[in-house]
């Protein structure tokens, strides 16, 4: 077997590390900077994603290495990709996605506080969803993080009828530095590329803001419940910190469901 296409897509996801390193760590910091403000005042970091971005949302919290302080928000009608086809298919996903009104009706669930800040991930940043996330957060006077494909994403014309993109409408905008199209790898006698980038950026994305967070909340002397395995810290200690942890996450959230 010629390796060749797995050794081009593991150059591609290098050369994406390499641009995050070299072109995003400066709006790495300022989005770093706005969330360990927010959870330092017991608020929180609102993470949304359609489609395949629903992982990113998962990368941040909750994880081992991850701590309370971040809400995740995502919804089963536009991320859940088992089924592919019949009931709960990736048609209706895809379809659902668009629909612009849908993410206010969404973010009409939760009661948010102006220092919140809302992270919303969206390789493309055009569909009527995510823009309409971004636009209701900016409404209740959240900081919008968000991490896009941004060459991609400027590539490619508004799907909302407000005529905005979601990186034209974020206070940071964070570049995962995926190509256009996402996919990396040419393969002779194959019409299109395989091997999407974009997890390989959101993902060293995410994670650089994770530590950056909690550095700076332990320089604050607010050290957080970071989650850990027995092997690291003992059986019942790994034990107690997951509960610690889900307990505060608990605490953190119940003001945004009314409680």
């Amino acid at each position: 077997m010629d390796l060749k296409p797995a050794h081009d897509y593991l150059d591609g996801c290098e050369a994406i590390l390499r641009r995050v390193r070299e072109t995003q760590m400066g709006a790495i910091e300022e989005a770093a900077a706005l969330c360990a403000e927010t959870i330092s005042r017991r608020g929180l970091v609102h993470l949304f994603g359609n489609g395949h971005s629903r992982m990113a949302v998962e990368e941040m919290w909750p994880r081992y290495g991850s701590f309370p302080g971040f809400h995740p928000i995502v919804e089963l009608s536009m991320t859940n990709h088992t089924q592919v086809v019949g009931a709960n298919g990736q048609r209706q996903a895809m379809w659902i996605e668009r629909q612009e009104g849908l993410g206010e009706i969404i973010l009409r669930n939760f009661v948010f506080r102006d220092y919140d800040v809302m992270m919303v991930f969206s390789t493309s940043g055009n569909n009527g969803v995510v823009v309409d996330v971004a636009l209701g957060a900016k409404a209740r006077g959240l900081k919008v993080v968000a991490v896009v494909a941004l060459e991609y994403a400027r590539m490619l014309p508004p799907g909302h009828s407000s005529g905005k993109r979601l990186h034209e409408i974020a206070d940071v905008v964070i570049d995962n530095c995926a190509i256009p199209g996402d996919a990396m790898v040419e393969i002779e006698g194959l019409d299109v590329p395989i091997g999407p980038g974009s997890t390989i950026g959101n993902t060293a994305v995410v994670n650089a803001i994770k530590c950056l967070v909690a550095a700076e909340l332990t320089r604050r002397g607010q050290p957080p419940l970071a989650l850990a395995g027995a092997w690291k810290m003992g059986k019942e200690a790994s034990a107690r910190r997951f509960e610690e942890a889900y307990d505060d996450h608990r605490e953190r959230v119940k003001v945004v469901y009314g409680g």
